[in-house]
């Protein structure tokens, strides 16, 4: 089982969301992980998708979204040759005695403390998916809140890119 991430150019229009969504439920395709933003040209939108299976179901999916009249473009993006982010807010308990422990690790993994009250810190950081995991794992020493991951986006180096 391998895991695919896909940049597709759509039109940005009514719909198209529902569009996609709806081929993958149709065929009982998993989203691992869905991201939607209008490009610099507004009249297209890049959505990043993750999902993982076999070869054949994987193909199958760049196949099955190909036909779609919305889609304009779709890309692979390797993990080797494209800049792959995603962003965490973790909101952590921690006492006045914890607090400088959250913030040693929040210094090492160059996350931002966005708020601070008497009980909690919250957190931000950004950065590829091994990143958030190791973060997250040492998060787990504390008492985790909230959390919200925004899911994966990306684009490919160099001068590869979409129209």
């Amino acid at each position: 089982m391998r895991q695919m991430v896909l940049s597709i150019l759509v039109e940005n229009s009514a719909g198209v969301l529902s569009r996609v969504a709806g081929l993958f439920s149709r065929r009982g395709y998993n989203i691992d992980s869905l991201t939607v933003g209008v490009t610099n040209d507004p009249k297209f939108s890049r959505m990043t998708v993750v999902a993982s299976g076999s070869e054949d179901v994987l193909d199958q999916i760049k196949k099955q979204l190909a036909k779609l009249v919305d889609v304009k473009e779709i890309v692979e993006l390797p993990s080797g040759a494209s800049v792959l982010r995603e962003l965490v807010l973790v909101q952590v308990e921690a006492t006045v005695e914890q607090r400088q422990a959250v913030i040693a690790i929040a210094d090492i993994y160059r996350a931002k403390i966005v708020d601070v009250s008497d009980h909690s810190i919250m957190l931000e950081l950004t950065g590829n998916q091994d990143k958030l995991r190791a973060f997250l794992e040492l998060m787990e020493g504390f008492k985790i809140t909230e959390l919200a991951r925004t899911g994966v986006t990306g684009l490919a180096r160099g001068t590869a890119n979409l129209k």
